[in-house]
């Protein structure tokens, strides 16, 4: 398997009329991530490593999203819509190199598994000209039946132009294909459009194939592998049949999820084992998590990492360039951007670090915020190792506090605070005997004149 070539073929020629969107159907995201990059992940796990990509007619949008695909794909223009052969026949150039393996699939199949296409290449590798990958679905009404006799696919009959006998077969086309590369072009070739809608079918190619005596063989996959998207709720369904089997294989793996059910993944997440995942978590892109941490419920994060032995919340905000090192602490109602936490240093309550370090083993009060935006500017608030800041203070950037520095509570620092140095940064406490009760009796009297006037 590995010595032969393959190309993968990824028709993403729809349009997103049907998902209600200005955005082309392929660009909707499963997990963060737009369908058509899911299909050419699967495509690369499968060893498809030149990828051709199918586009219509004006589908910028989608070209500058191929653009970031690895590897990137090369683009071929379907200038009409005359059907799935057609489509495919739009990469003849790509095909023409004479790969072994050609994979056929569609960029609204985002569930697609790499599994699935290595064993249709191993079918190819086996002997067989074409592979179909079918699927049972409860109901199959509207799908192409797969027509068998002795073992071999003999042919494919969409619904429309099926018979009363080949309606019950409840055996259906899933889309996706593997044709042996020194056969594309001939049986490509041979399609025509004898059908209901006068369209070139990439599936009469199975019947074609047949009748000059090549092998044809359909092989089986989950209903939900081969699901095609087509409005918001088929795109929330793979949603949540992406994260279930995100979430099993993070719990297979040695990650403990207390309510599995109500933890979001993203398409990139990496989490490590023995990690404790407490409910209501949600996992933006860019999150990066190492053995032993433990995350509290309802907190979100993305773009972040956390080094092992780290406890990020309950009710935390990680955002991106958030880094915990070793045993840091982010505790309730915290929210931690762009700024690095360092070992066993804890960050507890109430409180925002924003483009700032926090050294080794610091402790910053409840209700701290570091001030680093004036309006046009962002700045950097360095704390040192050991610093110690009180309550409801606040730094405001740039500004920095040596190795073992303390703000007392309520402080406004504003200037640089040396090593082991105390900084107080508040007006001194005044009392005035006797005038709280006159300000009541004023405030009281302001009232009662207000209400006889209104």
């Amino acid at each position: 398997m590995t010595e032969r070539s393959c190309l993968s073929i990824i028709l993403a020629a729809g349009e997103g009329t049907r998902m209600k969107s200005a955005r082309p159907k392929v660009l909707h995201e499963i997990a963060g991530l737009a369908m058509v990059a899911h299909v050419a992940a699967a495509a690369k796990a499968a060893g498809g490593g030149d990828v051709a990509l199918v586009v219509g007619h004006g589908g910028d949008e989608v070209r500058k999203a191929a653009a970031r695909l690895d590897p990137a794909p090369e683009i071929f223009v379907q200038e009409e819509r005359l059907g799935t052969a057609h489509a495919v026949l739009a990469a003849r150039a790509a095909i023409a190199r004479g790969h072994d393996d050609i994979l056929v699939m569609f960029g609204d199949t985002p569930l697609i598994e790499a599994d699935v296409l290595l064993y249709a290449r191993r079918k190819l590798a086996g002997g067989a000209a074409v592979v179909v990958v079918g699927f049972r679905p409860q109901n199959p009404a509207g799908y192409g039946r797969l027509i068998e006799k002795d073992g071999r696919l003999v042919a494919i009959r969409e619904h429309k132009d099926a018979s009363e006998a080949e309606r019950k077969i409840g055996f259906c086309n899933g889309g996706l294909m593997a044709i042996g590369g020194s056969h594309a072009l001939a049986l490509l070739d041979a399609v025509g459009n004898a059908n209901a809608n006068q369209e070139f079918y990439l599936t009469d190619i199975v019947e074609i194939a047949a009748a000059r005596g090549l092998d044809v063989v359909a092989v089986e996959a989950s209903a939900e592998s081969v699901l095609g998207i087509n409005n918001r709720a088929e795109l929330a369904e793979a949603e949540g049949i992406w994260q279930r089997r995100r979430r099993r294989e993070a719990m297979l793996a040695g990650v403990t999820l207390i309510a599995p059910e109500t933890v979001h993944f993203s398409h990139d997440t990496q989490i490590g084992q023995d990690t404790l995942v407490e409910p209501n978590v949600w996992f933006g892109p860019g999150v990066r998590i190492a053995a032993g941490a433990t995350i509290h419920a309802f907190s979100h994060i993305e773009g972040a990492t956390i080094a092992t032995g780290s406890q990020v919340g309950p009710f935390a905000r990680l955002r991106p360039g958030a880094d915990l090192h070793e045993k840091a602490k982010v505790g309730n109602f915290c929210e931690v951007k762009k700024a690095t936490v360092e070992k066993g240093a804890k960050v507890n309550h109430l409180t925002y670090i924003g483009d700032a370090r926090v050294g080794e083993g610091a402790n910053i009060g409840a209700g701290t915020v570091t001030c680093n935006y004036d309006g046009y500017s962002k700045f950097h608030t360095d704390i040192g190792a050991g610093a110690f800041v009180g309550s409801n203070s606040s730094l405001v950037a740039p500004v920095s506090l040596g190795d073992g520095a303390y703000v007392a509570s309520g402080s406004v620092i504003t200037e640089d605070v040396e090593a082991d140095a105390l900084a107080f940064g508040r007006a001194r406490q005044k009392q005035i005997p006797g005038k709280a009760r006159e300000l009541r009796e004023r405030f009281a009297a302001a009232a009662a004149a207000k209400k006889k006037a209104g």
